[in-house]
């Protein structure tokens, strides 16, 4: 079984003064001679180091979540000295509240010496299979809604920084079937639209799953490379085009990161870096793509979906899907009606005749909005088959 992916690590950005979540951070307090008042997150703590900095400091308020400690003894050490500890749940295959969002790096964890069966992603998806799935036990739900409450802190962390510094116009959702093959002529436009939102300094952000979100992350992720490198890679990944095509698709998605790597420099760059990625072990027989920068994997399908839609606030891509995408679709509009989130940015239907003969989308969308109490919002509605013409639509405000 692979190792929890480490959460001991310096945050993207350090915007949260109440919250520690690094070694670097909690040194630093550690200096200052007290923990008081403040939240250390997911942090190993067993070491000699620790056992001796944290008995001579003032811990009086402090909130002690996931952290792994050397004994009992220490746990109990700091509740009498006014601590409060949600201890971490070491039986469980993955951290019980990650102070950070994964990578696909994290994902994959396990694959070159096991495959797709014995890498990290896999083995939480089998390990929440056995505990229940959607209905787990009370002890089970309880720890995949600690690690569910560390993504959406960590997700925060990274959204905030970004909306601070590029507005929340600059997020655009783009959404669509997990089963579009891999090399198809959608799968093409998904990714040239990744590429080209991520050029214009837009957040490529998807539901985490292969087909069009895979697409459109791998798109992001070259967003640096030309239009040629990025053909080649999806012929690379055309050689396992079905999404349940896991061990190849595994290979060859790690091949292209590899053949392509570019230097993350920090900051805001993971936008141009493939985006951010929000999927659910709820379809994990759907390989997450490994191409985003960020993922923030929830074992709760619903706050995730909600997560998505409420990011993205500078319009939404919806390229050819079947329920999943329209009920998306429909989650989007009720929160456009209402102006749950705020205003939002253009709805952007990707392929006209599916939209339009298939699925006819404008016919039931176009008189609802018109009925927002916010005012006409029919005008976001856009149907078209041109890549260009959908980046100018989402990239104009």
């Amino acid at each position: 079984m692979p190792t929890p992916p480490p959460t001991d690590v310096i945050a993207l950005h350090d915007d949260t003064p109440n919250e520690v979540e690094s070694r670097a951070e909690l040194d630093r307090h550690l200096s200052a001679g007290t923990l008081s008042g403040l939240i250390v997150q997911g942090l190993r703590l067993d070491d000699g180091d620790a056992v001796a900095a944290l008995s001579a400091v003032d811990v009086h308020d402090a909130l002690f979540v996931g952290c792994r400690f050397a004994s009992p003894e220490m746990t109990a050490g700091l509740v009498r000295r006014g601590a409060l500890v949600v201890p971490s749940f070491d039986e469980v295959p993955y951290p019980t509240h990650p102070s950070r969002l994964y990578t696909p790096d994290d994902l994959a964890a396990g694959f070159a010496r096991d495959g797709f069966d014995g890498m990290y992603d896999t083995v939480v998806y089998q390990h929440f299979r056995a505990a229940g799935g959607a209905q787990p036990a009370p002890r089970e739900a309880l720890v995949q809604r600690l690690h569910d409450s560390g993504i959406d802190n960590a997700l925060a962390v990274v959204t905030n920084s970004w909306i601070a510094a590029a507005g929340r116009s600059a997020a655009i959702g783009v959404m669509g079937g997990h089963a579009v093959p891999r090399g198809s002529a959608t799968y093409r436009l998904a990714a040239t639209l990744g590429r080209e939102l991520a050029r214009a300094g837009r957040l490529v952000v998807t539901g985490g799953g292969p087909g069009v979100m895979e697409a459109a992350n791998l798109g992001a992720f070259l967003a640096e490379r030309s239009a040629a490198d990025l053909a080649a890679a999806i012929e690379l990944l055309a050689g396992a085009p079905d999404f349940r095509d896991h061990d190849p698709y595994t290979a060859a998605a790690l091949k292209v990161r590899d053949d392509f790597a570019t230097v993350e420099e920090g900051g805001l760059s993971f936008a141009r870096r493939g985006g951010l990625s929000i999927p659910t072990w709820l379809y994990g027989h759907e390989p997450a793509n490994l191409f985003a920068a960020r993922v923030a994997k929830y074992f709760s399908n619903a706050i995730r979906e909600d997560t998505i839609l409420r990011l993205s606030r500078g319009g939404i891509v919806f390229a050819p899907g079947w329920a999943g995408t329209v009920q998306e679709v429909f989650q989007a509009a009720t929160k456009t009606f209402y102006a749950t989130d705020g205003i939002s940015g253009p709805y952007v239907f990707l392929d006209t005749a599916y939209w339009t003969d298939r699925l006819p989308v404008r016919a039931l969308l176009e008189p609802l909005l018109a009925g927002s109490p916010v005012g006409d919002l029919s005008g976001l509605i856009h149907v078209t088959d041109d890549v260009a013409e959908a980046v100018a639509l989402l990239t104009t405000r």
